[in-house]
């Protein structure tokens, strides 16, 4: 009667501290904190068992935990089929008097792992403690599951509002570059990535161009091995690529990347490029983390096709058709702009020679062509920040802002040189060079009539010539 009332005495006090524990496991949202909680209840609980966690996604740090992998081999045939089947298992040993249980840590949806408790010296567990092991096992899986749940739920929370930030930020009408830039930004940031590029097929997607965004590591000769590798392979797929170890022969290089991902862009059902996600470490991004730049490239494309779309627009708008210089109503707005905020500049009028005798000559087709020619030679011998325009008919301009009078008619005397020299068929030109500073009052118009002036001398004196405003000089 004595030996029947202790042991339900132990029994309500194992249930008390399983009240207890299981109270404590279920206050965490944190998965190492729960495992940290149940080794310390298994300690206190059962300080002469020895017990191991046998887990099967371990992705935390349990340095000081015991925590074992889940290998799924002979030798460990009980705790695979308790983790398969989520039935509690047993091992006894006879000659060496112990034994084994192994209780699955199981959640309503999944299996974590497998809880093993050893008892030295003895060839069976009690009734009341292997209950009390298994509710207890049941009680960390449950507790882990809602952990992983909880943190899951956010990364979600947070995924979406990093969608929803991305989708509004690229839908402000940013420039190309801008766009870019912001989401090579919100991808590192958001997936701890080390390289990100974006390229655009071109030529009927013979080539890639590398967008303005990309880190600066696409820009080198190694990372060539990897962007036609990841070419060719969307070219032939078109779908994603998740590559979690890759071993491209060609790389010898101490920071070779293992870990890649791939996004094809695709807009209106065609693909107009791919974006390139990688990091040095094997098996570094997650699914979740592949599933979140698939969403956030997928809006990408939208805002980039609109801004590339936009900026072609605005390129039509200030660029000549045949010539592809600037309009004239583009080289009038900067040279108004540069006269208010620069020191000075100089203004070329150039003018094809005798050019409707060439047209009646050749065709209206071989005076385009040799009006293309001469573009062509006005943007080879000017400065990134000068403007070539197309002034109407077969006149010409240059605008070379900061640039000063005797610097401005040397380069028309050599765009003179280069044109006689150059032309097929051959032809000449004739320029006027005026000039302005702001050492006195001026205006954009009387710039433009100077130079007229000084065109309209050169052309009735002979042509091939450059003639400087107001004062007739002359230079062949």
């Amino acid at each position: 009667m004595e030996i029947l009332e202790c042991d339900l005495h132990m029994q309500v006090n194992r249930y008390k501290q399983l009240l207890q524990i299981t109270e404590k496991l279920h206050s965490f949202l944190d998965v190492n904190l729960i495992l940290g909680e149940l080794c310390v209840a298994l300690k206190e609980v059962f300080p002469d068992y020895s017990f191991s966690l046998l887990l099967s996604q371990d992705t935390q740090s349990h340095s000081d935990l015991p925590i074992i992998e889940l290998e799924y081999d002979s030798e460990n045939i009980a705790a695979i089929n308790a983790y398969a089947t989520g039935e509690i298992q047993f091992e006894y040993s006879s000659p060496d008097k112990h034994a084994i249980i192994y209780a699955p840590l199981k959640g309503q949806q999944v299996t974590y792992g497998v809880l093993q408790i050893i008892a030295a010296d003895t060839t069976e567990f009690i009734a009341y403690e292997v209950e009390f092991l298994t509710l207890l096992a049941g009680s960390a899986g449950c507790s882990m599951e809602n952990a992983h749940l909880y943190q899951q739920s956010k990364r979600e929370i947070s995924n979406l509002q990093l969608i929803n930030e991305t989708s509004h930020c690229l839908n402000s009408n940013l420039r190309m570059v801008d766009t870019m830039t912001y989401m090579s930004e919100q991808i590192i940031t958001s997936i701890d990535a080390q390289e990100v590029g974006f390229f655009l097929f071109s030529n009927e997607q013979a080539n890639v161009k590398i967008l303005p965004g990309s880190t600066s590591y696409f820009y080198t000769k190694q990372a060539r091995l990897y962007i036609d590798y990841i070419k060719e392979k969307i070219e032939k797929e078109k779908n994603p690529l998740f590559i979690g170890d890759i071993n491209l022969q060609n790389i010898k290089s101490m920071t070779s990347f293992h870990s890649i991902l791939a996004i094809p862009m695709i807009q209106s059902e065609k693909l107009k490029g791919f974006s390139i996600v990688m990091h040095q470490k094997p098996y570094f991004f997650s699914f979740d983390t592949f599933k979140l730049l698939q969403s956030l490239v997928h809006h990408s494309s939208l805002a980039l096709t609109n801004s590339m779309l936009r900026e072609e627009l605005e390129h039509m708008v200030i660029t000549d058709h045949l010539t592809k210089l600037h309009s004239r109503k583009f080289l009038d707005e900067k040279i108004q702009w540069s006269m208010k905020e620069i020191e000075e500049g100089t203004f070329i009028l150039l003018d094809i020679d005798n050019f409707k005798e060439l047209n009646d000559t050749y065709g209206h087709q071989v005076g385009d062509k040799v009006l293309v020619q001469v573009a062509n030679l006005i943007k080879r011998n000017i400065r990134g920040q000068d403007i070539g325009a197309r002034w109407g008919g077969e006149e010409l301009a240059l605008y070379l802002p900061g640039v000063p009078l005797d610097r401005g008619a040397a380069i028309a005397e050599r765009l003179v040189k280069k044109v006689s020299e150059c032309s097929d068929p051959h032809i000449t030109v004739s320029c006027g060079v005026s000039y302005w500073n702001k050492e006195r009052l001026d205006a954009y118009h009387f710039l433009f009539k100077r130079a007229d002036e000084a065109l309209y001398i050169a052309k009735g004196t002979g042509k091939n010539k450059v003639v400087i405003q107001g004062n007739n000089i002359m230079v062949s």
